[in-house]
């Protein structure tokens, strides 16, 4: 069906598709119900060509490696010669749509022009609350993926334009609050229904057959990049591996992650084969994240210039024993999946440093936690939870310090505004700051974490999933690690409370919460670190008197 057209008109559809997966974010974001979408905007929107394949990537690299394994099983249940135009399909299931956990829905439409079909429009977006053990559906207890919430195979919610209204009735009813979860479920459908519409014109206008020769060529093209970049690589294989506190459920036990990456004749091989079985808890996670992680790091290490598409995939392979913790099974759950993909983005960092050592890169601080505040008041709990996702500090490299209080690596997504938070919510936020001397010292210094600070005016169930409390973010050639991350209640008074990285507990009105995301590790010897850095991160407030390093 497909046809290469001239490179003016291949540029010309890119910049196309681009433009129209930036405006379904922006009309997704505006038109959003809950904090999670306006404010935190945990979601993407993708088009992609008629195999599910993306040549344009979404902001969320993390979904990136979802769509097409989504609609490969689209295909494979509902077959292509069953889409309709105005068909909408929807899953959330980690096991029949490889979803990151139960509370990501995803919304998928199909392009067809003339009756042939030419794409797929989806958005993947993360739902406040949809049923499960807990409020806010995220449990870091959950020990079986039935406790996380609804569970939703690909299942038609619109067939030729005519919503399922039974099918939308159940997913209200199975969640605390229908309101803010049907309306951010319009808005995903409001804004894949705008991304078939604009693709149908563009068919349209330049014919399905150069529409799909573009995309085609654009993945080739990006096949030739990763290929030519692969091979600037020397041949050799390396492993590293590191720990998650725990799997939020057997606190005292860590969680191994091992990557071996191996390079020879112009294929990388990512093997995963020396981690941990399948855990208990729910930090294992499903083959496209870890192909998300694995993109990411290979990107970083390469040319952060290089842009993600299903055309990269041809001279990758990924080993994920079957019930290990990077290729889960069911019923394993699934709910904290950040913090497992932050730790193995850091070992896959790790393994693949000595390939380019001018690009590696000292440990990050991972996910600063994911925290639902679940009101009791009911004046309050109709508002629903109150979610927010906490940034923490990148590492060091061997050329610059880490960036401190951002969201790292696969998360890349928006703190929530303490304006928004203490405005929607009984709650006040009495510090929001960087937390001095938690970079690794070293030649150049980790990011530094940051702290968030609440006093919880109502009774309420604080649902904290984090890590790196017990195994501090590494340094790198000789670097420092940074300072670990912390859950205390009563900070700096006597009932000072320190809580595992993974924890549920009831607050009562007036209590104080700290949580201090983990800073990022240093990079090299702190004694090789240029005196005039040094006295900058003093006068900065960065780094105190006694703990910066050399003379002054």
């Amino acid at each position: 069906m497909s046809q290469t057209p001239d490179v003016v008109t291949i540029q010309l559809l890119r910049n196309r598709v681009a433009s129209l997966i930036e405006e379904m974010h922006y009309h997704l974001y505006r038109s959003g119900y809950s904090t999670v979408i306006r404010e935190t905007r945990d979601f993407s929107c993708a088009v992609t060509d008629a195999r599910g394949r993306i040549a344009v990537a979404p902001d969320l690299i993390i979904h990136c490696t979802i769509y097409r394994s989504l609609i490969e099983k689209i295909l494979e249940v509902h077959g292509p010669q069953d889409l309709q135009a105005g068909d909408v399909f929807l899953c959330n299931h980690p096991y029949e749509g490889g979803l990151a956990h139960v509370s990501d829905m995803a919304v998928i439409a199909p392009v067809l022009h003339d009756n042939l079909l030419v794409g797929f429009i989806g958005s993947i977006a993360h739902k406040p609350d949809v049923g499960g053990a807990v409020p806010g559906s995220v449990s870091g207890q959950a020990t079986e993926i039935f406790q996380e919430g609804l569970l939703l195979p690909p299942v038609r919610l619109y067939r030729a334009g005519v919503r399922n209204d039974d099918l939308h009735r159940v997913i209200g009813a199975n969640s605390r609050w229908p309101r803010l979860l049907l309306g951010d479920l319009d808005g995903q459908v409001g804004v894949v229904r705008m991304g078939t519409e604009r693709v149908a014109r563009l068919c349209q206008e330049f014919g399905a057959a150069t529409f799909a020769g573009s995309m085609e060529a654009v993945l080739a093209a990006s096949e030739k990049e990763f290929r030519a970049a692969i091979a600037t690589l020397p041949e050799g294989s390396y492993v590293a591996e590191g720990f998650l506190d725990s799997d939020g459920v057997r606190q005292n036990q860590p969680v191994r992650f091992q990557a071996r990456v191996s390079h020879a004749a112009g294929r990388l091989c990512f093997d995963f084969s020396g981690s941990d079985p399948q855990t208990i808890g729910p930090v294992s996670l499903r083959p496209p994240l870890v192909e998300a992680c694995c993109f990411h790091a290979l990107i970083g290490l390469l040319n952060p210039e290089l842009r993600f598409t299903d055309g990269a995939r041809s001279m990758i392979d990924i080993v994920t024993p079957v019930g290990s913790v990077v290729h889960a099974v069911a019923p394993a759950p699934a709910s904290s999946y950040m913090g497992a993909c932050q730790k193995l983005i850091d070992v896959i960092l790790e393994a693949m440093g000595p390939f380019k050592p001018e690009r590696a890169v000292a440990n990050a601080g991972g996910s600063g936690g994911a925290i639902g505040f679940a009101w009791q008041d009911e004046k309050y709990r109709q508002r629903g939870n109150q979610y927010e996702i906490l940034g923490s500090a990148y590492g060091a490299s061997a050329v610059a310090d880490g960036c401190s209080g951002v969201t790292v690596h696969l998360s890349n997504i928006h703190g929530a505004p303490i304006e928004i938070i203490e405005s929607e919510y009984p709650c006040r936020i009495e510090r929001f700051e960087l937390i001095p001397d938690s970079g690794g010292a070293g030649r150049f210094r980790g990011g530094l974490g940051v702290r968030r600070r609440y006093r919880v005016l109502s009774a309420v169930t604080l649902i904290y999933r984090g890590d790196r409390s017990k195994i501090a973010p590494k340094g790198l050639q000789g670097g420092m690690n940074g300072a670990p991350s912390r859950l205390m209640l009563h900070p700096g008074t006597p009932q000072e409370q320190q809580l595992p990285s993974s924890c549920r507990v009831v607050l009562e009105a007036g209590t104080v919460v700290d949580i201090c995301a983990a800073g990022g590790g240093g990079y090299g010897p702190a004694a090789d670190r240029e005196p005039g850095l040094v006295q900058d991160d003093i006068r900065q407030g960065y780094v105190s008197v006694d703990q910066a390093p050399g003379p002054r």
